[in-house]
């Protein structure tokens, strides 16, 4: 299957905003600020479709952990895919984003390429604002991500997710909220990125 899926994207983690794991004034990311990465991802497809299966309008949301602590820690991740497409959307948007179709995915995610334990692949109510700074998220019940404002430093910061070729902003947030197997966390005031992707495949 070949796709290609153009659009944006919101992040939030555990970490303290700039986010360490990111590349700052070029330097490249090193460990999250707790040692524990706990974050919620998001893609809002504006144009996209994987062979003749249309995706555009249509939004994913990803929660992980994974530890910089534990040697081998696996990036433990559940994916949740647009309710409001077909059975051949949802799995064509499960495929892309778990990095199964591989594709410059593989580029971008590091549960791809890294030892994963994946929760599975489940539809929800996708409602996705990624209006710039002020950006928010939700996936049913189960993922919540609301931007309070910009970073107000001075640093250039890119994220290797939406690439580093892309620019973006680090933001701040006032919720980040994740509950769903043995992924089960809530934070405030802690980082958020946003930007746009372009993956093909």
């Amino acid at each position: 299957m070949s796709y290609r899926v153009r659009g944006t994207y919101l992040e939030s983690c555990n970490c303290d905003a700039p986010c360490p794991c990111r590349r700052i004034d070029g330097r490249p990311g090193g460990r999250s600020t707790q040692g524990i990465c706990d974050g919620a991802l998001s893609w809002w497809i504006e144009d996209g479709a994987a062979d003749d299966v249309a995706l555009t309008g249509l939004g994913v949301v990803l929660a992980a952990r994974y530890s910089d602590d534990e040697e081998g820690s696996p990036w433990t991740f559940a994916l949740f895919v647009d309710q409001s497409g077909d059975e051949e959307q949802r799995e064509a948007l499960g495929q892309i984003f778990s990095g199964a179709l591989g594709g410059t995915a593989l580029e971008h995610f590091p549960w791809a390429w890294k030892v994963s334990d994946p929760l599975g692949v489940e539809p929800a109510q996708i409602e996705i604002d990624h209006s710039p700074g002020r950006g928010w998220l939700r996936a049913g019940t189960k993922v919540s991500v609301r931007v309070s404002g910009l970073y107000q430093g001075p640093e250039t910061i890119t994220c290797v997710i939406p690439g580093h070729e892309r620019e973006g902003r680090e933001l701040v947030v006032d919720e980040l909220s994740v509950e769903t197997g043995p992924l089960a966390f809530a934070y405030r005031g802690v980082c958020a990125y946003e930007s746009t992707f372009d993956y093909a495949g």
